[in-house]
Formats: structure tokens, C-alpha cells, sequence
């Protein structure tokens, strides 16, 4: 069975009942902008990953952290539209290229944005052209790493007056947190790796 057969049948008993699912709804604004991320599985036989960015750390928003390609969705997209976009002007990733499975629970941030995962496939050896000015660096994380719930450490700090929790992921010399560690943790618990 191919990486994308066994990921759409994933998907699908995945989403079939409600899950608790986590975001940050107790600090999210009553009005949320629209946003999507492209969270690309790569079709490696032995050990698929994620692609992930380091955005960079002059970026007025999120700088340093890592993150799926992704960003606001325009007046008339689609969520998969926008996640397509988006990885196309961060990464390069052409959308014949991009074999979308379908989306998954969107995550309220504090920072203001409803964010729709779009779980999608890519090729194991895709050329990526990153641009510099949204990406300071790319790298594959292996799905049954951060899939692992002994691998997501829960955090709590306090941030605007609040003590707010967050989950932590750590790969090699990379460090994925809140919402994009939250955004795994929701997806390893609609596909049952």
C-alpha cells in the first residue's frame, strides 16, 4: 500500500467522530483571520517526514520559530488553495507536485488566526527553493517521531498575564513548539500511525 493510500484511509477513520483536540482558544481574539499550512508528508518507503521551516529571525511575526509552510488565506481561497500557495512562495513546492489527503481541525491561536492543517504528500526527493525572506531553513522531520506522544513534552509559562501550556518537540538540533507542536499533536491523534 502507497504512502498516500494508507494515509487518505488514515485520514478518513481518523476524522469520522470528534476528537478533544487542542489549540489556544481561551487566549484567542472573538475575531480570527483565516489561515492554512501545508503539513507534507515526503513518499519515503522506509521513514516519511514533515516538511518544516525555521522562519527567520528578523520576521515581524513568529521570528526563529518553526513552522509548516503556511500563512493567510486570501478572500476567495480555499484552505488547500492557500496551503498550496503559500508552499509554493516559501519553499518552491510546485502544486503537481503536491498530492493533497484533505484537512484537519483548525487551531485557534492567541496570536489572533484559525489555521486549517492541510495533510498533503510529496515526493521523497522533491527540489525545494526556499525564499530567504520566509525561510531561514528547511528539514524533514520523521512522522513517526513526532507522531510519538513520548516525544511531546508539555511545557507551561506565563505569557500576557497568563500561564498558557504548550507541548514541546525536540529533533535533532530543532526545537518545534506551541502551535506548530499542537497542530502535531491534533494530527497524531486523528491518524493512527
Amino acid at each position: 500500500m502507497s504512502l498516500i493510500e494508507r494515509l487518505t484511509r488514515l485520514h478518513a477513520e481518523g476524522h469520522a467522530a470528534p476528537i478533544e483536540h487542542r489549540d489556544e482558544v481561551e487566549f484567542a481574539a472573538e475575531t480570527l483571520r483565516p489561515a492554512a499550512v501545508l503539513a507534507a508528508m515526503t513518499e519515503r518507503d522506509d521513514r516519511p517526514g514533515f516538511l518544516l521551516i525555521h522562519r527567520p529571525s528578523n520576521m515581524r511575526s513568529h521570528p526563529g520559530q518553526v513552522a509548516f509552510p503556511g500563512g493567510k488565506i486570501d478572500p476567495g481561497e480555499s484552505p488547500e488553495e492557500a496551503a498550496l500557495r503559500e508552499a509554493y512562495e516559501e519553499l518552491g513546492i510546485r502544486e503537481r507536485d503536491v498530492t493533497v489527503i484533505g484537512t484537519s481541525d483548525t487551531y485557534r491561536t492567541g496570536s489572533g488566526y484559525a489555521i486549517t492543517p492541510v495533510l498533503a504528500v510529496v515526493p521523497p526527493d522533491i527540489e525545494l527553493h526556499p525564499s530567504p525572506t520566509e525561510v531561514a531553513a528547511w528539514f524533514e522531520a520523521p512522522v513517526d517521531f513526532v507522531f510519538d506522544p513520548a516525544n511531546h513534552t508539555h511545557h507551561s509559562g506565563f505569557w500576557q498575564g497568563r500561564t498558557r501550556s504548550y507541548i514541546e518537540i525536540l529533533w535533532q538540533e530543532h526545537r518545534i513548539w506551541g502551535v506548530t507542536a499542537g497542530i502535531i499533536a491534533n494530527l497524531a491523534k486523528r491518524i493512527a500511525w
